[in-house]
């Protein structure tokens, strides 16, 4: 297949609302998503479709700007008319799906094909709830409309960074008169929403197990960040796992924050554990970037790497610019290269990344980065 990418960003929206197609077979839903996309002043449904055929006669008559896609519906699945989609006219396509173990291995391998971005099916059982519903899926649908989207359905292509200097991965450079191991690990922090997914992905099958430990944020809804930590520890040399309540971060581990819930890193002695955290969503989200990287700052100082990658919004503006002020070496994708030039963007305007980086380079320069880690006290 092709690499021919549409640059959603050439579409002007300044004149208009953004035009979505909505595509479930259970009627209620349809209406709850018109109701949140009609609460929404940049957005507006163009049309509904209770199944694939439908929304594809839908799309001949007017082609959407995003396409918000359930996974299991009768006569043609989600994934199966998705992947017909990129095939043919590629087109911004937002999963919403429930919050079952089935739904999000499946709603993975859409997230792999080129969907853009995964909501869960709005929650109506309290006010709040649905308020957060209401938002996340708002966000997501201008973010989307907004991306970045390649043509062809990326392939896993592994090019690994060299493991044979393992030690100088592990340990930073040894100083004359010091001792010759750091008093903490070095850590990396990375964070990332819209187009998260795939990014991750290419960063970490280049790494070898002996990287130092990894936390990561992504946006993404409960039950789905657990599916999508299993495929990424299918596929890459490191150990990458949903984090839980007081797991260590040691070298050759990846912990990505559990959906719905914030994540903060603490100091353990010469090492760091995690702690998973209730309460209300910071800077629109919830895991947050921003609460992880302003923890980061505060146990690990220098001895931090902060990444921040494509998606929509500031989240980890803020936190990356503590981790430098701390001391910590940070990282910020460039334009060219993230799916939504959002995060990034926002963190460099404000002078919290050291470097800004194509996605093809950020594996190795974190890793070089952390090499460097000055051992905080």
């Amino acid at each position: 297949m092709g690499s021919t990418q549409t640059n959603t960003t050439d579409r002007s929206f300044a004149k208009r609302k953004i035009r979505v197609l909505v595509v479930d077979d259970s009627a209620s839903v349809r209406k709850a998503l018109c109701d949140i996309i009609a609460s929404d002043a940049d957005l507006e449904v163009m049309a509904t479709a209770s199944d694939p055929y439908v929304a594809a006669e839908r799309i001949r008559q007017e082609i959407p700007d995003v396409i918000l896609l359930d996974i299991e519906m009768p006569r043609m699945d989600g994934l199966t008319f998705m992947r017909k989609i990129m095939a043919q006219r590629p087109i911004p396509v937002v999963i919403c799906s429930s919050l079952t173990e089935e739904g999000s291995e499946t709603t993975i391998k859409a997230l792999e094909a080129g969907a853009v971005d995964v909501v869960s099916k709005p929650r109506m059982n309290t006010a709040e709830f649905l308020q957060e519903s209401r938002m996340r899926i708002c966000d997501v649908l201008r973010a989307a409309a907004h991306s970045r989207l390649s043509s062809r359905a990326r392939a896993v292509v592994p090019v690994r960074i060299e493991a044979r200097h393992t030690a100088d991965v592990i340990l930073p450079p040894v100083i004359p008169g010091r001792a010759t191991a750091p008093l903490t690990d070095p850590i990396i922090c990375i964070g990332a929403s819209t187009g998260g997914t795939e990014a991750l992905r290419d960063i970490l099958v280049a790494l070898p197990a002996a990287t130092p430990g990894i936390v990561i944020v992504q946006h993404m809804p409960e039950k789905f960040t657990a599916a999508f930590a299993k495929r990424l520890d299918s596929l890459c040399a490191m150990s990458i796992r949903e984090a839980a309540e007081g797991d260590a971060v040691l070298p050759g581990t990846v912990l990505v924050a559990p959906g719905n819930h914030h994540m903060v890193l603490e100091r353990a002695g010469r090492q760091y554990r995690v702690a998973i955290k209730d309460g209300p969503p910071v800077s629109r989200h919830r895991p947050s970037v921003d609460v992880l990287f302003r923890s980061a700052a505060q146990a690990a100082g220098p001895n931090a790497v902060g990444v921040i990658l494509t998606g929509m919004g500031d989240d980890g503006a803020r936190g990356l610019l503590e981790m430098k002020a701390a001391g910590a070496r940070t990282i910020a994708q460039d334009e060219e290269s993230s799916i939504v030039f959002g995060m990034p963007k926002e963190a460099i305007q404000r002078g919290a990344a050291n470097k800004v980086l194509p996605l093809d380079r950020i594996a190795h320069e974190m890793v070089h980065e952390a090499r460097r880690g000055r051992g905080a006290a």
